[in-house]
């Protein structure tokens, strides 16, 4: 790949949509430091990119297209600083997407004439084709900085869920909010409603909005309402954001059955510290949960993940991978294989 090295970084042009892939990277470990951004990124097959702005004010990196081995997605850091240099590096944005939807990452007050470099990688070592552009205007959605804790994970007994959120007021002229809906495992959200703007009889606007949905089987959903973008509107908004829990596996109100989960050893890691769990099926290497966390060891259900479906699928065994990032120090991994208890001692 022409642009692995940093001195070979590709240029980038204003509204220039370029594709480009992981595959294939290797990193140049005198060329970053992950004391910079070691809670947000680990560097494995990463590439590099050049953006220098014409004039100074907002720009977007709109990130879209991705094609990648794993369900996890690209990794982007925008830095300024002599390359190869890190001591003169100062970190813009730390994004690592986790999905591979079309997002878009925002960056205020650049300054026309400095160059800033893009860093893009895979994420926990993903490989991914991605077309990446650097734009006035925003594409796709605006990406999510802080993944959702898994211990907000609301269970419902219901394929019906309820979901209501607020416009404020200075997202009135926005035409429409956008209801995506993504089962954890899944590559991409979905857009199941459009809900269009309503106005009163005096033509204002109505703020306030609920809507039900079905979910499709048993699961956790990601749920995201963001606003559709005008012709000559603002960068869309993410407005509310949610995780539902149903069907086996999922701690219901009231339930007395013991749900079919398999804890994770998390009381280990330092508390507060940012953990990356992976786990794969180790016979075929496929990713069956990627998620992220603030380690709470007081908080046991954190480590609860549910393993019916795989049970069912036949799956005796798992790999999992952590990677801690503790609050001082340097991270590390860990490599685990569990054995998955009988389904028939799960009632």
């Amino acid at each position: 790949m022409a642009n692995d090295n940093i001195e070979n970084r590709r240029v980038l042009r204003l509204e220039e949509a370029v594709t480009s892939s992981t595959t294939g990277c290797t990193v140049q470990r005198g060329c970053v430091d992950e004391r910079l951004t070691g809670k947000c990124i680990e560097y494995h097959n990463d590439q590099w990119f050049e953006f220098t702005p014409a004039a100074s004010g907002r720009y977007f990196i709109n990130i879209g297209g991705q094609k990648c081995r794993d369900v996890r997605g690209v990794q982007l850091v925008v830095l300024t600083g002599q390359p190869c240099q890190p001591a003169t590096c100062r970190i813009l944005s730390c994004t690592s997407l986790g999905t591979q939807d079309d997002v878009f990452v925002t960056l205020d007050s650049l300054r026309a004439g400095r160059p800033y470099l893009l860093n893009v990688d895979g994420y926990l070592k993903d490989f991914c084709e991605f077309t990446l552009q650097v734009s006035g205007q925003a594409a796709g959605m605006p990406v999510s900085y802080f993944p959702p804790n898994p211990t907000r994970v609301l269970p419902t007994a219901s394929r019906v869920v309820e979901l209501n959120w607020t416009l404020p007021d200075s997202l009135a002229t926005a035409p429409a909010s956008r209801l995506m809906r993504r089962e954890v495992h899944q590559y991409r959200s979905t857009e199941v409603r459009l809900v269009p703007v309503q106005r009163d009889t005096y033509g204002r606007p109505v703020m306030s909005y609920t809507v039900t949905d079905t979910l499709p089987g048993p699961g956790s959903y990601d749920y995201q309402v963001v606003t559709a973008k005008g012709d000559a509107g603002p960068a869309p908004v993410r407005l509310r954001q949610w995780w539902y829990g149903y069907g086996p596996g999922a701690t219901l109100p009231g339930a007395d059955a013991e749900p079919a989960v398999l804890e994770l050893p998390l009381n280990k890691y330092p508390t507060k510290s940012n953990l990356s769990v992976v786990i794969t099926n180790p016979s075929t290497g496929r990713v069956l949960l990627s998620r992220q966390l603030i380690n709470q060891p007081a908080n046991r259900r954190q480590g609860h993940v549910p393993v019916r479906k795989w049970q069912e699928a036949g799956i005796e065994k798992i790999a999992v991978e952590i990677t801690c990032h503790p609050l001082r120090g340097h991270f590390f991994t860990d490599k685990l294989l569990l054995v998955l208890p009988p389904q028939a001692s799960l009632r």
